[in-house]
């Protein structure tokens, strides 16, 4: 077939199993979108108020399906203001595919009207990227940029393409899309671990955001079970375990649960699976499990070692690891670990209720009780994401989206957007934000309202930015600088003014009442929550400290 290079852009996203993008039209891609009008019987196209909140939705939309995300803009500002996206999948290895246009090939390096070198600005934060200068390149391509986002450690691609390119025609043949053979070897050190594993009397699993990314959850569990040993998780991971699981002891880290992290500096053997040791979990790497052996399992060997030694490695896919190693592993019990743990347990941070006012621990809860057990959460960053991390009933792998590498103020209501266009089983998609991370993307509310999305938003609002300000508190003598910004948002009246619902609670019973209207409605609603700034995300390990430095209270 002879075709556009705009028609085979479009042939290869339906190849490669894509039938949905987001994106932004503007002049460089003119001719890509009058290709997605023909084609628009076999791709659907959401259009975001903001190029940075297509690249969310898009980002949004891989997590929750695990699918490639695909999201297109056009060149000069268009490109990049999808680089705070990019970014954000990067870190949280989110397989994406970003086409931008660019202006035609005569124009580049001319400083054109919206001409930017956006290969050269985002190849630190790309698995890759390419720069198309003939059509006849084009289709394999992007079929290597999907091939390379998928492949081992996810992550994106950015495929720029001048005006030209799309114009221009090409001869066009289609490839059907071959599964990679599976490679049939078996890992180092499996032994080793093995022996490990079953001469430890105080171990502890803890699990990253690669166990969910390989679909390892019952590989996971089973190794578990068997080998009788509880687990601790980051936030990429939180809902691999289920809630309640009496081997889960909750999140890790600066955030995390006592608990877990007395857990890890008291084991004898640290098993980190699919996670790479971020400053948020190791806080002090020479203290961090500092009485236990580690073993590090990674797909990626540039993390082996990078933050904390590891006494024994193996580089490989999760799944396929755990699956060799379960095998080995000896059934076993570890009575008195546990009962230590659980000891532990009784003594953990505990907040107090008060239904007169809102409390975020109880905003949780009532969420958890109206949404059930199906329910996706999304949510931005600052404390209200720590405190839907520690207080979530998370019992589902994939339904808590959150950027925990890049910490994207912003990320939150495209990535839920995102995650309503991909849910197929009618699940309650909650957005949780705080009135922060909100100023920086309350825009996608027009997309939401234009497709009705049922995105239930809830604003945790204290009127300050309240992670920033804790922080102050705590460690900068109560100057609160620039954190205490008095804003007079009337959130109601916004969210009518978009054309969505909106709700305004300052305790509980209004709150409950106002998440069962919203879940009845259908549609996109705003609930705001009046939050006292003095709130604190609680326990806290101090940057640069450990376990013997948590602040409780």
């Amino acid at each position: 077939m002879l075709l556009t290079g705009a028609e085979i852009i479009a042939e290869v996203l339906i190849e490669q199993g894509v039938d949905t993008v987001f994106g932004y039209p503007g002049g460089s891609v003119l001719n890509i979108y009058d290709a997605l009008y023909l084609y628009k019987d076999k791709i659907n196209h959401y259009m975001s108020a903001h190029e940075q909140g297509a690249c969310h939705a898009a980002d949004g939309y891989a997590r929750l399906t695990g699918k490639t995300g695909v999201v297109i803009s056009t060149s000069g500002p268009g490109a990049t203001n999808l680089v705070t996206g990019i970014a954000t999948a990067y870190m949280d290895s989110v397989p994406l595919v970003a086409i931008t246009g660019n202006v035609p090939t005569s124009l580049i390096g001319k400083d054109s009207f919206q001409e930017v070198y956006i290969a050269g600005i985002t190849m630190p934060i790309t698995k890759h990227n390419f720069t198309v200068r003939s059509v006849e390149d084009l289709a394999d391509t992007l079929r290597s940029a999907f091939k390379i986002a998928n492949s081992g450690r996810p992550g994106p691609v950015l495929v720029d393409v001048p005006k030209d390119i799309t114009s221009n025609k090409a001869e066009f043949s289609k490839k059907p899309v071959t599964p990679e053979p599976v490679e049939q070897k078996s890992f180092k050190n499996l032994e080793k671990v093995a022996s490990l594993i079953n001469s430890a009397k105080f171990p502890v699993v803890y699990l990253g955001g690669g166990v969910r990314i390989s679909s390892a959850e019952q590989e996971l569990f089973e190794f578990l079970k068997k080998a009788d040993i509880p687990a601790t998780y980051t936030i990429m991971a939180a809902g691999v375990l289920g809630y309640g699981d009496e081997l889960n002891m909750g999140l890790i880290g600066m955030h995390g649960s006592k608990t877990a992290n007395l857990a890890v500096d008291n084991a004898d053997l640290v098993l980190a699976i699919g996670t790479r040791f971020s400053d948020r979990v190791a806080l002090n790497p020479q203290k961090f499990a500092r009485r236990a052996r580690i073993v590090h399992i990674d797909i990626d060997p540039s993390e082996i070692g990078k933050n904390v030694p590891a006494d024994v490695s193996i580089i490989g896919d999760v799944k396929k690891v755990l699956t060799e190693l379960l095998p080995m592993v000896k059934k076993a019990k570890h009575a008195d670990w546990l009962s230590q743990i659980n000891e532990w347990r009784k003594k953990d941070y505990c907040p107090t209720d008060d239904d007169s006012v809102l409390k975020p621990h109880q905003v949780m809860a009532a969420i958890c009780d109206a949404a059930g057990e199906d329910a996706v959460f999304i949510t931005d960053v600052g404390q209200h994401q720590m405190w839907a991390a520690q207080y979530i009933r998370h019992i589902k792998t994939r339904s808590f989206l959150t950027s925990g590498g890049l910490g994207t103020m912003g990320y939150g209501y495209g990535a839920a957007l995102g995650a309503a266009v991909a849910d197929k089983e009618n699940r309650p998609i909650i957005h949780i934000t705080g009135d922060g991370s909100f100023h920086m993307n309350m825009n996608e509310a027009c997309t939401a309202v234009s497709y009705n999305l049922p995105v239930i938003t809830v604003i945790m609002n204290n009127s300050v930015l309240g992670m920033v300000r804790q922080w102050q508190k705590s460690f900068y003598g109560k100057r609160f600088s620039s954190s205490e910004p008095e804003r007079k948002t009337n959130y109601k009246a916004v969210a009518e003014g978009f054309g969505l619902t909106g709700f305004r609670c300052e305790n509980l019973a209004e709150f409950k009442e106002a998440m069962d209207k919203a879940l009845k409605l259908g549609g996109p609603v705003w609930i705001e929550c009046v939050i006292d700034r003095e709130e604190a995300v609680l326990p806290m390990i101090p940057a640069g400290g450990s376990v013997d430095d948590i602040i409780i209270n």
